[in-house]
């Protein structure tokens, strides 16, 4: 599969839960040598754009109130990007944002959005994965996200020198 340069379009969670997942994130990247990360899902990911980014997030967030997601699980998988990872619910607003960025963007990348937000990148056995999930409870039963950025970086990531060269172009809170 070719690598190439995109922007990619987070959400971030609000207070206390931002928090909270910052401090699992940098817990568990220090004790398993990874990277650290901004708490996010991934809304969509498209073409790099940069210099229309700020009025994507602008467009965008004017007709966009703060995102309310159910916390489903705490799982793993082998994919890189979803090492460990917090699963949500799907809802209406969250494909709507999806929606809104790919007109604004002017963007036909199909991007199939399903919602979590990474806790580790990191490559592992299977059975130390499953553990580290099965060791997370994560005490919110939603959490809201309340802002929006966009991210150059390169697609598929696939390691940690691929997640430190994440670069935020631009951030936007939603109006609510």
């Amino acid at each position: 599969m070719s690598r190439r340069i995109v922007i990619a379009y987070w959400i971030v969670p609000t207070e206390p839960a931002r928090s909270y997942f910052q401090n699992v994130i940098n817990d568990i990247a220090q004790r398993y040598d990874a990277p650290t990360f901004e708490p996010h899902v991934t809304v969509h990911v498209g073409a790099d754009c940069t210099n229309t980014v700020d009025g994507v997030l602008s467009k965008v967030a004017r007709d966009c109130e703060q995102i309310v997601l159910q916390a489903l699980e705490v799982s793993s998988s082998s994919e890189f990007i979803k090492t460990l990872f917090v699963q949500f619910a799907m809802n209406k607003r969250l494909q709507q944002v999806n929606e809104s960025i790919r007109a604004a963007a002017q963007d036909s990348s199909e991007y199939d959005v399903n919602p979590h937000l990474s806790l580790l990148y990191k490559r592992m056995w299977i059975e130390d994965r499953c553990l580290l999930a099965r060791s997370i409870d994560v005490p919110f039963p939603e959490v809201a996200f309340d802002s929006l950025k966009a991210v150059r970086c390169i697609s598929p990531t696939e390691s940690r020198a691929d997640v430190e060269a994440w670069r935020v172009l631009a951030t936007q809170k939603l109006f609510w």
